[in-house]
Protein backbone atom coordinates (compact mmCIF):
# COMPACT_ATOMS: atom_id res chain seq x y z
CA UNK A 1 0.00 0.00 0.00
CA UNK A 2 2.92 2.62 1.08
CA UNK A 3 4.49 1.74 -2.33
CA UNK A 4 1.20 2.15 -4.63
CA UNK A 5 0.69 5.53 -2.55
CA UNK A 6 4.02 6.64 -2.86
CA UNK A 7 4.00 5.81 -6.79
CA UNK A 8 0.52 7.66 -6.99
CA UNK A 9 1.58 10.71 -5.25
CA UNK A 10 4.81 10.31 -7.92
CA UNK A 11 2.50 10.42 -10.78
CA UNK A 12 0.15 13.56 -9.60
CA UNK A 13 2.91 15.68 -8.65
CA UNK A 14 4.78 14.87 -12.08
CA UNK A 15 0.86 15.17 -14.37
CA UNK A 16 1.22 18.77 -12.57
CA UNK A 17 4.97 19.09 -13.44
CA UNK A 18 4.26 18.09 -16.99
CA UNK A 19 1.17 20.51 -17.46
CA UNK A 20 3.43 23.29 -16.01
CA UNK A 21 5.79 22.48 -18.96
CA UNK A 22 3.14 22.23 -21.40
CA UNK A 23 1.77 25.94 -20.23
CA UNK A 24 5.43 27.32 -20.23
CA UNK A 25 6.86 25.97 -23.38
CA UNK A 26 6.47 28.29 -26.25
CA UNK A 27 7.84 26.30 -28.89
CA UNK A 28 8.68 23.31 -27.87
CA UNK A 29 7.69 20.12 -30.70
CA UNK A 30 5.02 17.51 -29.50
CA UNK A 31 7.56 14.91 -29.90
CA UNK A 32 9.60 16.42 -27.54
CA UNK A 33 6.83 17.15 -25.25
CA UNK A 34 5.88 12.97 -25.75
CA UNK A 35 8.95 12.23 -24.79
CA UNK A 36 9.54 14.60 -21.81
CA UNK A 37 6.33 13.10 -20.11
CA UNK A 38 7.37 9.72 -20.73
CA UNK A 39 10.67 10.21 -19.16
CA UNK A 40 8.68 11.39 -15.93
CA UNK A 41 5.66 9.58 -15.80
CA UNK A 42 6.71 5.63 -15.83
CA UNK A 43 3.72 3.63 -16.32
CA UNK A 44 1.23 6.46 -17.74
CA UNK A 45 -1.85 4.73 -19.18
CA UNK A 46 -3.96 7.42 -19.86
CA UNK A 47 -3.66 11.07 -19.93
CA UNK A 48 -6.84 13.60 -19.69
CA UNK A 49 -7.52 17.00 -19.74
CA UNK A 50 -10.08 18.58 -17.60
CA UNK A 51 -11.52 21.70 -16.14
CA UNK A 52 -7.95 22.93 -17.17
CA UNK A 53 -5.99 20.59 -15.47
CA UNK A 54 -4.28 17.32 -16.94
CA UNK A 55 -5.02 14.84 -15.12
CA UNK A 56 -4.45 10.43 -15.30
CA UNK A 57 -8.80 9.92 -14.27
CA UNK A 58 -11.49 11.90 -14.95
CA UNK A 59 -13.40 13.04 -11.79
CA UNK A 60 -16.49 11.12 -13.72
CA UNK A 61 -17.48 8.90 -16.41
CA UNK A 62 -15.78 9.21 -19.77
CA UNK A 63 -17.98 9.08 -22.41
CA UNK A 64 -16.64 9.11 -25.58
CA UNK A 65 -18.69 11.31 -27.99
CA UNK A 66 -16.45 12.13 -30.99
CA UNK A 67 -12.90 12.24 -31.90
CA UNK A 68 -10.61 14.94 -33.03
CA UNK A 69 -7.55 14.27 -35.38
CA UNK A 70 -5.11 17.59 -35.32
CA UNK A 71 -2.27 17.82 -37.76
CA UNK A 72 0.28 20.06 -39.23
CA UNK A 73 3.47 20.46 -40.58
CA UNK A 74 4.71 21.89 -36.90
CA UNK A 75 3.09 21.65 -33.83
CA UNK A 76 4.05 22.63 -30.31
CA UNK A 77 3.31 22.93 -27.27
CA UNK A 78 1.75 26.41 -27.35
CA UNK A 79 -0.34 25.15 -29.97
CA UNK A 80 -1.67 22.04 -28.00
CA UNK A 81 -2.41 24.33 -24.97
CA UNK A 82 -4.47 26.96 -26.75
CA UNK A 83 -6.07 23.96 -28.67
CA UNK A 84 -7.28 22.33 -25.29
CA UNK A 85 -8.14 25.46 -23.90
CA UNK A 86 -10.33 26.20 -26.48
CA UNK A 87 -12.03 22.71 -26.22
CA UNK A 88 -12.65 23.38 -22.76
CA UNK A 89 -14.65 26.90 -23.71
CA UNK A 90 -16.79 24.91 -26.01
CA UNK A 91 -17.94 23.09 -22.92
CA UNK A 92 -16.09 19.72 -23.80
CA UNK A 93 -14.97 18.78 -20.28
CA UNK A 94 -13.34 16.14 -20.70
CA UNK A 95 -10.43 14.85 -23.52
CA UNK A 96 -8.74 11.93 -23.73
CA UNK A 97 -5.32 12.83 -25.02
CA UNK A 98 -3.17 10.59 -27.28
CA UNK A 99 0.16 10.80 -27.80
CA UNK A 100 1.11 12.67 -30.53
CA UNK A 101 3.27 11.10 -33.70
CA UNK A 102 4.95 11.17 -37.10
CA UNK A 103 3.42 9.96 -39.69
CA UNK A 104 4.47 10.68 -43.37
CA UNK A 105 6.48 13.71 -42.04
CA UNK A 106 3.56 15.19 -40.39
CA UNK A 107 3.05 15.97 -36.55
CA UNK A 108 -0.29 14.38 -35.73
CA UNK A 109 -2.68 14.00 -32.34
CA UNK A 110 -5.45 12.86 -31.46
CA UNK A 111 -8.35 13.58 -28.93
CA UNK A 112 -11.01 11.56 -28.10
CA UNK A 113 -13.73 14.11 -26.88
CA UNK A 114 -16.98 13.88 -24.11
CA UNK A 115 -18.78 16.10 -26.17
CA UNK A 116 -19.53 17.51 -29.96
CA UNK A 117 -21.01 20.42 -29.38
CA UNK A 118 -22.42 22.50 -32.55
CA UNK A 119 -20.40 25.77 -33.00
CA UNK A 120 -17.27 23.16 -31.88
CA UNK A 121 -16.41 22.19 -35.68
CA UNK A 122 -16.76 26.52 -36.59
CA UNK A 123 -14.38 27.43 -33.81
CA UNK A 124 -11.94 24.82 -34.71
CA UNK A 125 -11.72 25.21 -38.31
CA UNK A 126 -10.76 28.88 -37.20
CA UNK A 127 -7.84 27.59 -34.96
CA UNK A 128 -6.46 25.50 -37.45
CA UNK A 129 -6.29 28.20 -40.03
CA UNK A 130 -4.86 30.61 -37.88
CA UNK A 131 -1.90 27.95 -36.70
CA UNK A 132 -2.04 26.55 -40.63
CA UNK A 133 -3.42 22.56 -39.64
CA UNK A 134 -5.71 20.50 -40.58
CA UNK A 135 -8.39 18.29 -38.86
CA UNK A 136 -10.73 16.00 -39.07
CA UNK A 137 -13.75 15.68 -36.17
CA UNK A 138 -16.39 13.13 -36.42
CA UNK A 139 -18.46 11.18 -34.46
CA UNK A 140 -16.97 7.36 -36.07
CA UNK A 141 -14.02 6.76 -38.19
CA UNK A 142 -13.67 4.01 -40.67
CA UNK A 143 -11.62 0.97 -38.57
CA UNK A 144 -8.00 1.10 -40.39
CA UNK A 145 -7.94 -2.65 -38.74
CA UNK A 146 -10.33 -3.76 -41.22
CA UNK A 147 -10.59 -3.77 -45.15
CA UNK A 148 -11.81 -0.55 -46.51
CA UNK A 149 -12.19 1.74 -49.42
CA UNK A 150 -10.52 4.90 -50.77
CA UNK A 151 -12.31 6.43 -54.25
CA UNK A 152 -10.76 9.73 -55.40
CA UNK A 153 -11.31 12.15 -57.79
CA UNK A 154 -8.45 12.61 -60.46
CA UNK A 155 -8.24 15.95 -61.74
CA UNK A 156 -7.08 18.27 -59.33
CA UNK A 157 -6.94 15.43 -56.66
CA UNK A 158 -4.86 12.59 -57.70
CA UNK A 159 -3.33 14.81 -60.28
CA UNK A 160 -2.18 18.88 -59.93
CA UNK A 161 -4.09 19.65 -63.00
CA UNK A 162 -7.42 19.79 -64.80
CA UNK A 163 -6.58 17.76 -67.78
CA UNK A 164 -8.95 18.87 -70.23
CA UNK A 165 -7.51 22.11 -70.14
CA UNK A 166 -4.09 21.21 -70.49
CA UNK A 167 -5.12 19.33 -73.95
CA UNK A 168 -7.31 22.65 -74.88
CA UNK A 169 -4.28 24.80 -74.14
CA UNK A 170 -2.09 22.59 -76.83
CA UNK A 171 -4.97 22.59 -79.53
CA UNK A 172 -5.07 26.28 -79.19
CA UNK A 173 -8.52 26.66 -77.38
CA UNK A 174 -7.06 27.22 -73.56
CA UNK A 175 -9.27 29.91 -72.61
CA UNK A 176 -12.18 29.02 -73.70
CA UNK A 177 -12.22 25.57 -72.11
CA UNK A 178 -10.67 26.94 -68.94
CA UNK A 179 -13.53 29.27 -68.11
CA UNK A 180 -15.89 27.09 -68.35
CA UNK A 181 -14.25 24.17 -66.01
CA UNK A 182 -13.80 26.49 -63.82
CA UNK A 183 -17.37 27.58 -63.03
CA UNK A 184 -18.15 23.92 -63.37
CA UNK A 185 -16.06 22.83 -60.50
CA UNK A 186 -17.70 25.77 -58.39
CA UNK A 187 -21.38 24.25 -59.26
CA UNK A 188 -22.36 27.46 -61.34
CA UNK A 189 -23.27 25.39 -64.57
CA UNK A 190 -24.38 21.87 -65.01
CA UNK A 191 -21.74 19.02 -65.52
CA UNK A 192 -23.22 17.45 -68.35
CA UNK A 193 -23.67 20.62 -70.09
CA UNK A 194 -20.63 22.24 -69.42
CA UNK A 195 -18.17 19.21 -70.27
CA UNK A 196 -19.74 18.86 -73.48
CA UNK A 197 -19.28 22.32 -74.26
CA UNK A 198 -15.71 21.72 -73.43
CA UNK A 199 -15.18 18.76 -75.25
CA UNK A 200 -16.70 20.40 -78.44
CA UNK A 201 -14.25 22.80 -77.79
CA UNK A 202 -11.22 20.34 -78.88
CA UNK A 203 -13.13 18.89 -82.16
CA UNK A 204 -10.72 17.90 -84.76
CA UNK A 205 -7.59 17.88 -81.86
CA UNK A 206 -4.88 15.13 -82.75
CA UNK A 207 -5.20 12.26 -80.68
CA UNK A 208 -1.22 13.01 -79.85
CA UNK A 209 -1.97 15.76 -77.43
CA UNK A 210 -3.49 13.02 -75.07
CA UNK A 211 0.08 11.03 -74.75
CA UNK A 212 1.95 14.59 -74.32
CA UNK A 213 -0.54 15.39 -71.32
CA UNK A 214 -0.45 12.09 -70.30
CA UNK A 215 3.35 12.25 -70.16
CA UNK A 216 3.90 14.64 -68.06
CA UNK A 217 1.32 14.68 -65.73
CA UNK A 218 2.19 15.83 -62.11
CA UNK A 219 1.04 13.80 -59.18
CA UNK A 220 -0.76 15.24 -56.54
CA UNK A 221 2.15 15.23 -53.21
CA UNK A 222 1.14 12.39 -50.82
CA UNK A 223 -0.75 10.24 -53.56
CA UNK A 224 2.46 7.55 -53.48
CA UNK A 225 2.37 7.56 -49.74
CA UNK A 226 -1.04 7.22 -49.78
CA UNK A 227 -1.52 4.36 -51.82
CA UNK A 228 1.10 2.49 -50.81
CA UNK A 229 -0.03 2.75 -46.90
CA UNK A 230 -3.78 1.62 -48.20
CA UNK A 231 -1.65 -1.31 -49.85
CA UNK A 232 -0.49 -2.11 -46.53
CA UNK A 233 -3.54 -1.59 -44.77
CA UNK A 234 -5.35 -4.06 -46.98
CA UNK A 235 -7.87 -1.36 -48.89
CA UNK A 236 -8.85 -0.50 -52.10
CA UNK A 237 -8.13 2.79 -53.80
CA UNK A 238 -10.20 3.87 -56.95
CA UNK A 239 -10.54 6.42 -59.28
CA UNK A 240 -13.72 8.00 -59.97
CA UNK A 241 -13.47 11.12 -62.41
CA UNK A 242 -15.42 13.62 -64.61
CA UNK A 243 -12.49 13.40 -67.14
CA UNK A 244 -11.77 11.08 -68.80
CA UNK A 245 -10.44 7.33 -68.95
CA UNK A 246 -7.26 7.84 -71.56
CA UNK A 247 -5.52 9.62 -68.45
CA UNK A 248 -7.48 7.82 -65.46
CA UNK A 249 -6.37 4.07 -67.03
CA UNK A 250 -2.58 5.47 -67.03
CA UNK A 251 -2.55 6.62 -63.16
CA UNK A 252 -4.15 3.14 -62.48
CA UNK A 253 -1.44 1.28 -64.62
CA UNK A 254 1.64 3.23 -63.54
CA UNK A 255 0.20 3.67 -59.67
CA UNK A 256 -1.81 0.85 -58.55
CA UNK A 257 -5.34 1.79 -58.28
CA UNK A 258 -7.52 -0.73 -58.14
CA UNK A 259 -10.33 0.64 -60.52
CA UNK A 260 -10.91 3.89 -62.67
CA UNK A 261 -13.76 4.89 -63.76
CA UNK A 262 -13.87 8.22 -66.56
CA UNK A 263 -15.50 9.20 -69.43
CA UNK A 264 -14.47 8.04 -72.82
CA UNK A 265 -13.55 10.81 -75.23
CA UNK A 266 -14.56 9.68 -78.73
CA UNK A 267 -11.67 9.15 -81.34
CA UNK A 268 -12.24 8.96 -85.14
CA UNK A 269 -9.04 8.76 -87.71
CA UNK A 270 -6.50 9.54 -85.08
CA UNK A 271 -8.73 12.87 -84.45
CA UNK A 272 -11.24 14.05 -81.21
CA UNK A 273 -14.54 14.22 -82.74
CA UNK A 274 -15.57 16.68 -80.25
CA UNK A 275 -17.83 13.77 -78.84
CA UNK A 276 -18.00 11.95 -75.59
CA UNK A 277 -19.18 8.42 -75.82
CA UNK A 278 -21.38 6.41 -73.57
CA UNK A 279 -22.85 7.72 -69.83
CA UNK A 280 -21.44 10.91 -68.46
CA UNK A 281 -19.40 10.20 -65.07
CA UNK A 282 -21.07 13.31 -63.37
CA UNK A 283 -21.69 13.63 -59.29
CA UNK A 284 -24.44 11.34 -59.52
CA UNK A 285 -22.30 8.70 -61.05
CA UNK A 286 -19.19 9.12 -58.85
CA UNK A 287 -21.48 8.11 -56.15
CA UNK A 288 -23.32 5.24 -57.64
CA UNK A 289 -19.57 4.37 -58.32
CA UNK A 290 -18.62 4.46 -54.72
CA UNK A 291 -21.09 1.93 -53.08
CA UNK A 292 -21.27 -0.34 -56.41
CA UNK A 293 -17.17 -0.92 -55.65
CA UNK A 294 -17.70 -1.25 -51.92
CA UNK A 295 -20.53 -4.00 -52.97
CA UNK A 296 -18.09 -5.75 -55.11
CA UNK A 297 -15.19 -5.60 -52.78
CA UNK A 298 -17.82 -6.35 -49.68
CA UNK A 299 -16.88 -3.45 -48.21
CA UNK A 300 -19.18 -2.13 -45.57
CA UNK A 301 -20.25 1.81 -46.59
CA UNK A 302 -18.97 2.61 -42.69
CA UNK A 303 -15.65 1.37 -44.37
CA UNK A 304 -15.59 3.82 -47.46
CA UNK A 305 -14.02 7.57 -47.84
CA UNK A 306 -14.56 9.57 -51.02
CA UNK A 307 -11.89 12.22 -51.47
CA UNK A 308 -12.07 15.08 -54.16
CA UNK A 309 -11.83 18.98 -54.67
CA UNK A 310 -14.95 19.98 -57.13
CA UNK A 311 -18.83 20.56 -56.69
CA UNK A 312 -19.35 17.39 -58.79
CA UNK A 313 -17.77 15.78 -55.55
CA UNK A 314 -20.06 16.69 -53.18
CA UNK A 315 -22.72 13.65 -53.43
CA UNK A 316 -19.68 11.14 -53.39
CA UNK A 317 -18.18 13.06 -50.21
CA UNK A 318 -21.58 12.83 -48.38
CA UNK A 319 -21.90 9.08 -49.38
CA UNK A 320 -19.00 8.01 -48.10
CA UNK A 321 -18.18 7.47 -44.14
CA UNK A 322 -15.41 10.32 -44.70
CA UNK A 323 -15.73 12.96 -47.24
CA UNK A 324 -12.59 15.04 -47.77
CA UNK A 325 -12.16 17.67 -49.46
CA UNK A 326 -8.66 18.30 -51.09
CA UNK A 327 -7.40 21.98 -51.53
CA UNK A 328 -11.22 22.63 -52.90
CA UNK A 329 -13.10 25.07 -53.98
CA UNK A 330 -15.12 27.59 -51.80
CA UNK A 331 -18.01 25.44 -51.83
CA UNK A 332 -16.68 21.96 -51.33
CA UNK A 333 -14.84 23.00 -48.08
CA UNK A 334 -18.14 24.24 -46.60
CA UNK A 335 -19.74 21.24 -46.94
CA UNK A 336 -17.12 18.68 -46.79
CA UNK A 337 -17.17 16.83 -43.52
CA UNK A 338 -13.26 17.21 -43.43
CA UNK A 339 -11.06 19.68 -45.35
CA UNK A 340 -7.35 19.56 -45.96
CA UNK A 341 -6.53 22.97 -46.83
CA UNK A 342 -2.36 22.57 -45.78
CA UNK A 343 -1.45 19.37 -46.03
CA UNK A 344 -1.54 17.12 -48.87
CA UNK A 345 -2.93 13.74 -49.90
CA UNK A 346 -0.74 12.51 -46.74
CA UNK A 347 -3.46 13.66 -44.91
CA UNK A 348 -5.89 11.01 -45.31
CA UNK A 349 -3.30 8.57 -44.61
CA UNK A 350 -2.40 10.48 -41.71
CA UNK A 351 -6.57 10.45 -40.19
CA UNK A 352 -7.09 6.92 -41.00
CA UNK A 353 -4.25 5.44 -39.04
CA UNK A 354 -4.74 7.73 -36.14
CA UNK A 355 -8.15 7.64 -35.76
CA UNK A 356 -7.48 3.82 -34.70
CA UNK A 357 -4.12 4.62 -33.15
CA UNK A 358 -3.30 3.03 -29.80
CA UNK A 359 -3.36 5.54 -26.63
CA UNK A 360 0.39 4.99 -26.24
CA UNK A 361 1.83 7.31 -23.88
CA UNK A 362 3.84 4.21 -21.40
Amino acid sequence: MANGLGLYKHRYFTVKTIQKHLVQSKSQSLLQWRDYVKQQVIGLDELFYQNGTLTQKPTAIFTEQASLIVMAEQFNTKQLNNLLTLLNSENVQAIRLHAPEIIENITVMRFVLSANPQSLKANIDKFCKENKMDFALMATFPDWQKPGLVLMDMDSTTIQIECIDEIAALYGVGEQVSAVTALAMQGKLDFNESLRTRVSKLKGAPVSILKEVADTMPLMPGLLELIKGLKNAGWKVAIASGGFNYFADRLKEDHGFDEAVANTLEISDQLITGEVHGEIVNAVVKARTLSELAERYDIPMSQTVAIGDGANDLLMLDNSAIGIAIHAKPIVQEKAPVSLNHIDLQGALCILSASNSANSWS
